[in-house]
């Protein structure tokens, strides 16, 4: 398995990943019969996800999976552009919205998890325990403590502002003062928040893999609006008739199915799921 994460979106880090990107898809490793690319989160890799799935799945197809790691914004640009054969992201609109514009032919549920909201033990802003994640970024807000955004139009970053925008409350004025942007992917994002002692939105995966490094704790969690839904689309054909659309739907196929459903559901960090799977598919669903 092949992975390029890329979660700072300056201009040199654009360029830099779009080379990469290229070099990922032009040069095949030695002995790799077939291959795909994936566009999907830096949440799904930090976490490791993919370390624990793609063996199985390539041991028992041949196929090898080479991942793009990016927000999901990010990613659903990489397939806009036919630079993907499938999408594995979290923002449900925005997946929608690519199937009805042609640029997808199905998009599944497959799993989910959900978001916390993390901070400094001294919890200035008095969040901690609040079941109301629209009012803990008020309370944020009002007491202007420090919140870290990863501004980076990643499936979390439009949570959170999704979130800010029910407390209603934008933060955009005050960015540069109390409400930062880190511009970054999750893993970062969470580093450079517990080094300005700064809340943040996190997903369940990307916390886990990372919290025993991190002056920070989950202070508010169980909102059904942190809930997040992660889906599978096939990039189209008919868009994009270069793709590898068979080798992409048997790998669409095999994570919606009791095999691949077991998989992310015996995915743990330390002894917790950070996915739960939740497809509801059967074959004469898929397209093709």
């Amino acid at each position: 398995m092949r992975t390029l994460v890329s979660g700072r979106r300056g201009p040199l880090a654009r360029l830099l990943a779009a080379v990469a990107l290229a070099l990922l898809l032009a040069a095949p490793e030695a002995g790799a019969d077939e291959f795909i690319t994936v566009a999907s989160t830096t949440s799904t890799q930090n976490a490791g996800l993919f370390d624990h799935l793609l063996p199985l799945f390539e041991a028992e197809t041949g196929i090898e999976v080479r991942v793009v790691a990016v927000g999901t914004g990010q990613a659903l640009r990489l397939a806009r552009n036919g630079d993907a054969d499938l999408l594995l992201v979290h923002d449900r609109p925005s997946e929608e919205a690519f199937v009805a514009e042609g640029f997808g032919s199905a998009r599944f549920d497959l799993m989910y998890n959900d978001f916390v909201l993390v901070g400094p033990s001294a919890d200035p802003a008095g969040i901690a325990g609040l079941g109301d994640a629209a009012a803990a970024l008020e309370r944020i807000a009002r007491a202007e403590a420090p919140f870290l955004s990863r501004g980076d139009d990643s499936g979390t970053h439009r949570r959170e502002r999704a979130l800010w925008q029910a407390a209603g409350n934008d933060p955009g004025a005050a960015s540069g003062t109390w409400y930062r942007e880190a511009g970054q992917g999750m893993g970062a994002t969470l580093n450079t928040a517990s080094m300005m002692e700064a809340y943040t939105l996190a997903d369940r995966g990307t916390w886990l893999s990372m919290q025993g490094r991190l002056d920070l704790g989950v202070l508010v969690e169980g909102d059904a609006g942190l809930r997040n839904q992660y889906g599978v689309t096939l990039v189209s054909a008919a868009r994009h008739p270069h793709i590898k659309a068979e080798p992409a739907q048997r790998f669409a196929e095999w994570l919606l199915s009791p095999a691949g459903q077991a998989a992310i559901d015996g995915f743990t960090i330390g002894g917790e799921r950070p996915f739960i799977p939740n497809a509801h598919w059967t074959r004469d669903e898929s397209p093709g």
